[in-house]
């Protein structure tokens, strides 16, 4: 049994795919899955799983929501190790305020070509640092301003992804048990 942490893409946000962190919960203990514990309502999980393979896991969990939700939702999982790798490795982190932090997660490497196009642009109040699995950004005036955000770095780097703030990532590395 191993612990995993599963990052849902776009639930609760603006009114769509509206899902109650206790019914997810539900769902996904119904599926298999086995310590479920939910972090605020943005689809932030943390669970065990006999399951070793991350492809598994992640259909699992989105055949479990479309089943019992009816709608699609993006799915990354991710060990604590590798949150805890990713908060270690962050270039910014003595360059700004905790609050000015936020991580795009990938789910595939993108193509270098693609990362090179993409360090050609400069964004005004915006830093940003691309490795293989995670876009980490600096937002000097809040995510909520930027214009370097999830959905553009999805289409420039042509992979799927998720973006989380420091304290969600701290949280999971906590309830992770890392």
């Amino acid at each position: 049994m191993k612990t995993y942490i599963a990052l849902l893409r776009g639930i609760n946000v603006g009114g769509q795919k509206k899902i109650k962190m206790a019914d997810l919960r539900q769902t996904l203990e119904r599926s298999g899955l086995q310590n479920v514990k939910t972090y605020i309502q943005s689809g932030n999980i943390v669970f065990d799983s006999e399951m070793s393979k991350i492809e598994e896991i992640q259909d699992s969990i989105y055949d479990a929501i479309l089943s019992d939700f009816g709608f699609e939702v993006p799915i990354l999982v991710v060990t604590g190790g590798e949150i805890e790798r990713i908060l270690k490795e962050n270039p910014f982190i003595n360059k700004t305020t905790e609050n000015n932090l936020y991580f795009v997660l990938l789910k595939e490497v993108p193509n270098q070509s693609l990362v090179d196009e993409f360090n050609a642009i400069s964004f005004d109040h915006e830093d940003f640092y691309i490795t293989d699995n995670c876009v980490y950004l600096c937002c000097k005036r809040g995510y909520g301003n930027a214009k370097l955000n999830n959905n553009l770095i999805e289409r420039m780097l042509k992979v799927s992804a998720t973006a989380r703030n420091l304290r969600t990532m701290q949280k999971l590395l906590e309830l992770s048990g890392n």
